[in-house]
């Protein structure tokens, strides 16, 4: 009573009892809003409300409405954990659920909360459940990607050891659009940004594709009219070479990165250099980048587009460099390893077996047309099996007669083909060793500078994906 009237609050007439019951009242309440205040900032693991709780199986359920309704409940925190220290975020990334993911995180989800029991995220159970477009949202959302769980790995390492490649591919290739955009601001004394506002969609777009395929970035470029302008394609080159200097210089080197950015510049630098020669028009460094070399059909500039890339590097220092020179190098052009293929491990990451197919064309995943005449080539649709016909009618051919000589060897029963190989036979079935072409020691060998392609063949030359086309869909 006595600190009350100091304070001011009451006067000397009022009864005591009344006095004592409001103070008691007071400090109770004054208690249980400290109590709220520290289980909001520290939920403990397993200390669930039945509204809590009650989130967790709507969430395992998928009913969003429910648990959007539930996230308005004054009892229930969004950041709560279960025995396991799993939050609502984790659970739902988990059960691959993307609409209860974006839900929980415009409630003010934690994405990087890390008290699981052995050490797992939101973004390793995105990874674990081979969803992209969840992996891809915890990413967005600010998501840590070196986080180590109680084995010590990694969420694109966790992704890789249970096979979801794609996962693992997003996990490496992320790069914040936040990040893309502090160039398109001035900065210092700069009286205009070095990017554009207008191109930082467009190039974020082609900074965060999984595919390293030449002619799917410059297919990329081509879908922008914003990019398709001498003066776009320029500032863009430039601001991917400051993010490349970036990352090698930045007390974390990221030599990854730095290396997809740099391999970005020069096909921006390439696609450049073809708009300033060639009337405002790509299409020629398609055809270029598709044709194939007589014979086998291998692409040939392409495989040296991409080696003179990764040559002129800046950072001859960096270990990836090193890695990648020692892998190509000693390959003659036209053989395994190719030069894309070893830049798609180094940069996505190692990949065990996969079943997966690649178009021919633009190298996409998960290409369901074949050609109908050799059954070798096999597309993701009909604009790509268009574009490449112009180089693949010269080999198709000679493709399918292989397809059918290693058909009918198939056929035949296995001690009959031991006993005519002994005698001699089947000489005929068996193919002359072809001389390899183009050989190249080393990653200096440079581009083959002869002139452009002409224009792109007749479109009607091109045969249609119907009945009496050379493709079709093939079960």
């Amino acid at each position: 009573k006595h600190n009350f009237e100091r304070a001011g609050h009451v006067e000397r007439t009022f009864p005591k009892q009344e006095l004592l019951h409001h103070f008691s009242a007071h400090k109770e309440t004054q208690t249980h809003t400290v109590k709220a205040q520290l289980s909001m900032a520290s939920p403990q693991k397993g200390d669930l409300s039945a509204e809590e709780k009650e989130l967790l199986q709507v969430i395992a359920a998928g009913n969003v409405e429910e648990a959007s309704r539930l996230l308005g409940c004054r009892d229930v925190r969004v950041n709560c954990l279960d025995e396991y220290g799993m939050s609502p975020l984790m659970h739902a990334a988990y059960k691959g659920k993307a609409d209860m993911c974006r839900l929980l995180l415009q409630h003010g989800a934690d994405v990087n909360c890390n008290q699981h029991e052995h050490g797992y995220t939101a973004l390793m159970f995105a990874g674990l459940s081979g969803k992209k477009d969840i992996t891809w949202m915890m990413l967005d959302a600010g998501a840590e990607t070196d986080v180590v769980n109680s084995v010590g790995r990694t969420a694109a390492q966790m992704a890789a050891f249970v096979g979801q490649h794609d996962c693992v591919t997003v996990i490496n290739n992320f790069f914040s659009r936040a990040r893309l955009e502090y160039y398109t601001r001035p900065q210092g004394l700069e009286r205009e940004p070095k990017l554009p506002p207008k191109l930082a969609g467009p190039l974020h777009r082609i900074i965060m594709t999984t595919n390293l395929n030449p002619v799917k970035m410059v297919m990329l470029v081509k879908e922008s009219p914003l990019l398709v302008d001498v003066g776009a394609l320029e500032k863009c080159y430039r601001v991917m070479d400051l993010i490349c200097e970036q990352c090698v210089k930045q007390q974390d080197m990221n030599e990854v990165l730095a290396m997809k950015m740099h391999y970005i510049s020069c096909v921006l630098q390439k696609c450049l250099s073809f708009l300033q020669q060639h009337d405002d028009k790509l299409d020629d460094l398609v055809k270029s980048l598709l044709k194939g070399r007589d014979g086998d059909g291998f692409p040939q500039y392409q495989e040296k587009f991409i080696r003179e890339c990764i040559r002129k590097f800046p950072y001859c220092e960096a270990t990836l460099l090193q890695q990648l020179v020692r892998s190509i190098a000693p390959v003659e052009i036209g053989n395994d390893p190719t030069a894309f293929s070893v830049l798609t491990q180094a940069l996505s990451g190692q990949m065990g077996f996969t079943d997966a197919e690649f178009c021919t064309t633009c190298g996409d995943k998960g290409a369901d047309k074949r050609c109908s005449i050799c059954k070798m080539v096999l597309y993701c649709g009909q604009a790509c099996q268009k574009l490449h016909w112009f180089t693949h009618k010269q080999v198709c051919r000679t493709l399918q007669e292989r397809r059918e000589r290693q058909e009918k060897e198939s056929s035949r029963p296995r001690g009959e083909l031991a006993c005519g190989a002994a005698l001699g036979f089947y000489a005929e079935d068996r193919e002359e060793p072809q001389e390899v072409m183009g050989s190249v020691p080393d990653l200096s060998s440079g581009l083959d500078h002869s002139p452009p392609l002409g224009p792109p063949d007749d479109p009607s030359d091109a045969p249609t994906a119907s009945a009496e086309s050379p493709v079709s869909v093939q079960d």
